[in-house]
């Protein structure tokens, strides 16, 4: 729609009104609202956590380990001023405990889902890579949160 419609239609008492130019895929992959016969089924971006801890690419090590350890954790992702996903450090990068900087150590474009992706469909495809998270990202690469396996399972036993 037209920024111009978009304007009308606030004009007229609607609230929730947006300008969007992108297609359908990408307003999805967005986390943005779903309506229809699916638009029930889990996601992962509702059950992205967006605690994990994140850091810049010019903080020490060892300041990051410490603040990570005490909010229990035990990973950090390396965004920029804009919140978008550089790297991400594990623990084994974490033990580490140096003045070195976040950049030097991280896993340089670690991989990321979009929060549209089906919870079903994302334990399946961690399931068979063993891998127990996911960093669930804007189709910017804007953080939005770690998608845990456990927390999956957790959800689909309630």
């Amino acid at each position: 729609m037209s920024p111009r419609a978009a304007w009308r239609l606030e004009s007229l008492g609607f609230r929730k009104v947006y300008d969007y130019a992108a297609g359908k895929a990408d307003w999805f992959a967005r986390g943005r609202p779903i309506e229809g016969e699916r638009a029930e089924v889990p996601r992962v971006g509702s059950l992205a956590r967006s605690d994990v801890p994140t850091c810049r690419l010019d903080e020490a090590v060892s300041g990051v380990a410490e603040r990570v350890r005490a909010a229990g954790w035990d990973t950090c992702i390396v965004v920029n001023d804009e919140g978008v996903v550089l790297g991400r450090l594990f623990a084994s990068e974490l033990s580490s405990d140096s003045s070195t900087a976040a950049e030097d150590v991280m896993r340089s474009g670690p991989s990321t889902f979009r929060p549209n992706v089906v919870v079903e469909e994302m334990t399946r495809f961690m399931d068979e890579r063993d891998i127990s998270t996911a960093l669930v990202t804007t189709s910017e690469g804007r953080l939005v949160g770690l998608f845990r396996r456990s927390d999956a399972e957790e959800t689909s036993r309630k």
